[in-house]
């Protein structure tokens, strides 16, 4: 009996070892199983690069500019007056014309004016004639007055009368000069080269001696041609200071998109700060030698201070702004990106100059920067190339 429970009590406890040897091999497999799920999951979850646009940053001369709106002014502007009354009886040039300084503009009807310069004409030659006369008189009375045939009286009143009569030649000739200057009036010339705009007055009106409400034309000189811009007062100094080293050289674009601005240079400093805006107003005179500038245009004007040497240049959209500041992803040789902080000096363009944080020939994102974190890969991709002009076109149709 003892035995027999001895060999049940072992039968027993020899299951229950095996028993727990399997749970134990089954945890183990399972285990491992886990764990190669895990990995196997890790491997298929792993962050693919992330495709981003990227620019090498560059180092080369840049000029220093200030960038303003600015209206284009006439270098000149002359109303046309008549400076006497009569009937307007020709015009010599159309609308919008471009004229020369000195050619005829008006015509006023001068016949008046004509006869009377006729009548000075007229009466400076009969004075002329008496004058001459007397003179003749005077010399006869002065040998008969050296023989003693006629008294000191009679000499003294003939060299008088000489001398009367050749004041009135000279008052006489006054009178024709100032009628000529009169008629001339009558002939109205252009007093400066430029364009000019809308005729105020038809043939066969009546027009007034200097006419303070209405003129008859008005001429605006644009060649050359001023552009009149404001820029904050904290470039003053700067602008002083480069103007009295050298000539600042000015660029006017009609658009952001012009290719071929018109050049000219800073040739005007107002001479106080516009309190209620805090600018100073500046000209540059240009010689729109091709016309492309007008009077009253508005368009972007450039003001070139100084040339940086070797400054280093990224495009503005690589530049980003965090919690700590401005940054920069700079792609690494592994492909992976550094978010770097960095200082931006100024804006030339499209780019942006830095003053620290980059060197040249170092690659940065422009593009694709909200899906990056520091140590992401990246892989480059070409930038997209805007539709051909055919295709836009079959668009719109």
């Amino acid at each position: 009996m003892i035995t027999g429970r001895r060999t049940g009590s072992t039968v027993s406890t020899s299951s229950v070892g095996r028993r727990q040897i399997a749970a134990a091999f089954a945890a183990v497999v399972a285990l491992a199983l886990l764990g190669a799920c895990t990995k196997d999951e890790a491997k298929g979850k792993a962050k693919p690069p992330v495709p981003v646009l990227a620019a090498v940053v560059e180092k080369k001369d840049v000029p220093y500019e200030i960038r303003a709106i600015g209206n284009i002014e006439a270098y000149a502007s002359v109303a046309i007056k008549s400076q006497v009354t009569g009937q307007l009886a020709r015009i010599h040039f159309k609308k919008g014309q471009f004229v020369k300084k000195g050619d005829l503009l008006f015509t006023i009807d001068p016949r008046q004016q004509q006869a009377i310069v006729r009548q000075a004409e007229a009466a400076l030659e009969r004075d002329m004639v008496q004058a001459e006369n007397a003179r003749e008189d005077e010399k006869r009375y002065a040998e008969l007055f050296e023989k003693g045939y006629v008294a000191r009286q009679q000499y003294d009143q003939a060299r008088t009368n000489a001398s009367a009569l050749e004041s009135v030649v000279s008052a006489s000739r006054a009178n024709l000069e100032a009628a000529k200057t009169q008629l001339s009036y009558y002939f109205i010339y252009a007093p400066l080269s430029g364009r000019v705009g809308d005729i105020l007055v038809d043939e066969g009106n009546q027009v007034k001696a200097n006419d303070d409400n209405k003129s008859m034309a008005t001429i605006n000189q644009i060649e050359p041609i001023f552009a009149t811009f404001s820029v904050p007062e904290q470039h003053l100094a700067s602008i002083k200071r480069y103007m009295s080293q050298h000539e600042l050289v000015v660029d006017v674009l009609l658009d952001e998109t012009d290719s071929s601005p018109e050049r000219g240079a800073l040739t005007f400093v107002d001479n106080a700060v516009d309190p209620s805006t805090g600018t100073i107003k500046l000209k540059a005179t240009l010689k729109n030698s091709g016309h492309r500038l007008w009077p009253g245009q508005f368009v972007t004007v450039v003001l070139k201070l100084f040339v940086q040497k070797d400054a280093i240049l990224v495009p503005a959209q690589a530049v980003q702004t965090g919690q700590s500041g401005q940054f920069v992803f700079v792609i690494k040789d592994d492909r992976t990106v550094e978010a770097r902080p960095v200082n931006v000096a100024r804006s030339y363009g499209t780019s942006s100059v830095m003053s620290k944080g980059l060197a040249a020939g170092e690659r940065v994102v422009t593009d694709g920067q909200l899906r990056l974190v520091p140590g992401a890969t990246v892989t480059i991709r070409e930038p997209e190339k805007e539709a051909a002009p055919v295709a836009q076109e079959s668009q719109k149709k």
